[in-house]
């Protein structure tokens, strides 16, 4: 009951609840701190999207090499490589922000 009372008291920090030990060491995934492992994470998802990203434009230049002249291929290529570059600058943007934002979030920590 030493824990419903402090509560009552409104005498509760963070350390009763182990918040510290969560951030600091505690919550280890694999061996690696959390903030690293969610870093991780980020960088392998943003890094497939890039080479999906990559495909798209080269799966274009393909169709486009290929068309023999045709407007309609040259045009769907064109579309196919205009949709590529964009997810190629979105993909850099995301990596820039999540760099960003993970690099703060460890120096408002640490």
């Amino acid at each position: 009951m030493m824990f419903g009372g402090r509560a009552a008291l409104a005498q509760v920090t963070p350390e009763d609840y182990g918040v510290n030990d969560l951030i600091n060491a505690g919550a280890n995934l694999g061996g690696k701190p959390l903030r690293e492992s969610i870093a991780g994470i980020i960088n392998v998802i943003l890094g497939f999207l890039g080479v999906i990203a990559v495909i798209i434009v080269l799966l274009g230049g393909f169709k486009w090499m290929t068309s023999q002249g045709n407007t309609e291929k040259v045009d769907e290529a064109k579309k196919l490589i205009g949709a590529g570059v964009v997810g190629i600058v979105i993909v850099l943007a995301a990596f820039a922000i999540a760099s960003f934002v993970l690099n703060e979030l460890y120096n408002a920590v640490v």
